[in-house]
């Protein structure tokens, strides 16, 4: 229930007041009324969570929200880094993208054994652990999509499927213009 204006950067051709208010250069960054920057993605969920979270995504089903803190952190740290390395290869000097996929299977192992359970990670709902992990679960799956679908994780294989169905990821996937200073920034996320 926040009315965003939206900034459409490409990082190559980064704003000067992006870089101002957010030297690191990276997004996502949500600029605050009050002039508070907030950087992390996760940081940003959980800023918009504890202001309205109609469908108790910091309220797991199952496990606690520690927990789910717990999964996002291994998510973040461990598998990024070996998902970076898998999925730009050429970005890096001396890797082996088989040895970092292989790598980043053990958080895909972890996550079959959860979704082997339920529906998602926390239960028979979507929390915030689905909504923080899915989007990279999605880049490692698009670095060799044929191997993806055919790997022995039909629960990831069926989790991520739903996510990418799910409404809500549709409507925020919306392209938008590289925004310009001047430019009429729209208003995110945008209402039917």
């Amino acid at each position: 229930d926040v009315e965003c204006r939206l900034r459409e950067v490409v990082l190559r051709d980064k704003p000067e007041h992006m870089l101002l208010i957010s030297p690191k250069g990276t997004v996502p960054v949500l600029l605050l009324e009050d002039g508070a920057v907030i950087e992390e993605s996760i940081d940003i969920m959980r800023w918009a969570l504890e202001r309205n979270d109609p469908e108790g995504w910091l309220k797991p089903e199952t496990g606690t929200l520690e927990e789910m803190t717990a999964l996002i952190e291994a998510n973040d740290h461990d598998f990024k880094h070996h998902l970076d390395r898998y999925k730009y290869a050429n970005r890096y000097e001396d890797v082996d993208p088989a040895e970092h996929r292989a790598e980043a299977e053990r958080f895909l192992q972890l996550l079959e054994g959860r979704l082997s359970e339920s529906i998602a990670l926390f239960g028979e709902r979507w929390t915030l652990a689905d909504a923080a992990i899915g989007p990279f679960i999605r880049q490692f799956a698009n670095a060799d999509r044929a191997w993806f679908d055919s790997s022995p994780y039909p629960e990831v294989q069926r989790w991520l499927g739903c996510f990418l169905e799910d409404v809500r990821f549709t409507a925020v996937m919306k392209k938008y213009p590289q925004w310009r200073p001047g430019d009429i920034e729209p208003i995110f996320p945008e209402t039917p």
